[in-house]
């Protein structure tokens, strides 16, 4: 456990500074659930770690080695934990718990807003066309989710922009794009150092939904225009926070890569990326088991310590192992 505790923090760190990049550069959609399994990966390891620290530099202290009978000796020279670790490994758990139960309760706020907006627009098909003059266009999840456009935004597109804008839209409905976003919400309150991850990721949605776009109206180029105008167009508008927009993300990395040829299906990141997570699962699951065994032991040589020194035979001659232990829990329950 001395090493493979603190793979996880190795492993999310990595994923940090190296995926983003790259991330962006890669075909969208497995691009997308590559970021959203790190998130919970690398999120669900640096909590687990920080669990088994704490408890392990708790664990040392030896008033609470009297409740759990275990030896501390046998602890510190197992695993030895510093209490200055474990305070601060406590208190980055207990905020990230906290911040993960404020993150969702925004999270649920915000889809019940997106309901309720649902069933005040106008109509009951998909798209409802709102009698605003400014521009905008987004996207509501929902049950199934409609797709709002204002009559400003249309008067500032072609037609073809406006079927290209409209399977924008639509590829975040049919994706559940919603959920990505709030997978890397959730994760990056848990671990602030996930925040690039959860950046990339609104990127690559943004892109994901402009291929699926590109492919549907079989024109790269008129969807580039649509988001370029779209863009130019809208105002910002931080009130829909909820809403996915053909407007969001970083707009002219987005129009210069519709402007290319689609990205090339590649594996190796993936599977660097596969790997690194791998052993962030790995590493946690042998501390894990480290920590549980490293208590056991600790436990037995308290037993044999408390009655090595109250336990005899009835014939004077000293117990030793296993035997040593049962007397002395039988002279307990007496």
């Amino acid at each position: 456990m001395l090493i493979s505790v603190y793979v996880p923090f190795l492993v999310t760190a990595a994923l940090t500074l190296l995926a983003p990049r790259p991330a962006r550069r890669l075909a969208p959609g497995p691009a997308a659930w590559a970021l959203a399994c790190a998130a919970l990966v690398t999120a669900a390891g640096w909590m687990g770690s920080l669990a088994l620290l704490a408890f392990t530099g708790f664990a040392q202290i030896p008033q609470v080695a009297a409740e759990g009978r275990w030896s501390v000796s046998a602890l510190r020279a197992e695993d030895p934990v510093y209490l200055v670790v474990a305070v601060v490994s406590a208190l980055a758990l207990a905020a990230g718990v906290l911040s993960l139960g404020v993150a969702a309760l925004r999270q649920a706020r915000q889809v019940l807003w997106a309901r309720r907006e649902c069933a005040r627009l106008p109509g009951d098909t998909e798209l409802a066309v709102l009698d605003d003059d400014a521009p905008q266009a987004f996207a509501l999840p929902g049950g199934p989710g409609r797709i709002v456009v204002s009559r400003g935004m249309l008067r500032c597109l072609t037609d073809g922009e406006r079927e290209a804008l409209l399977a924008h839209e639509r590829a975040h409905l049919r994706g559940r794009h919603y959920l990505f976003r709030t997978v890397w919400r959730l994760t990056a309150a848990v671990n602030p150092l996930l925040r690039p991850l959860a950046d990339a990721g609104c990127f690559v949605l943004e892109r994901w939904a402009d291929e699926e776009a590109a492919a549907r109206i079989g024109s790269r180029t008129v969807v580039a225009r649509a988001v370029g105008r779209a863009a130019l167009a809208s105002a910002a508008d931080t009130s829909r926070s909820a809403a996915l927009a053909a407007t969001g993300g970083a707009v002219p990395q987005r129009v210069r890569a519709l402007l290319d040829p689609p990205p090339p299906n590649r594996t190796l990141p993936f599977v660097a990326g596969a790997l690194l997570l791998t052993l962030c699962c790995t590493s946690l699951a042998n501390a894990a088991s480290d920590s549980e065994q490293m208590v056991e032991s600790a436990r037995r040589a308290e037993c044999v310590a408390r009655a090595g020194a109250v336990v005899t035979l009835q014939a004077g001659q000293p117990m030793k192992g296993p035997a040593l232990c049962r007397a002395h829990h039988k002279h307990h329950e007496d």
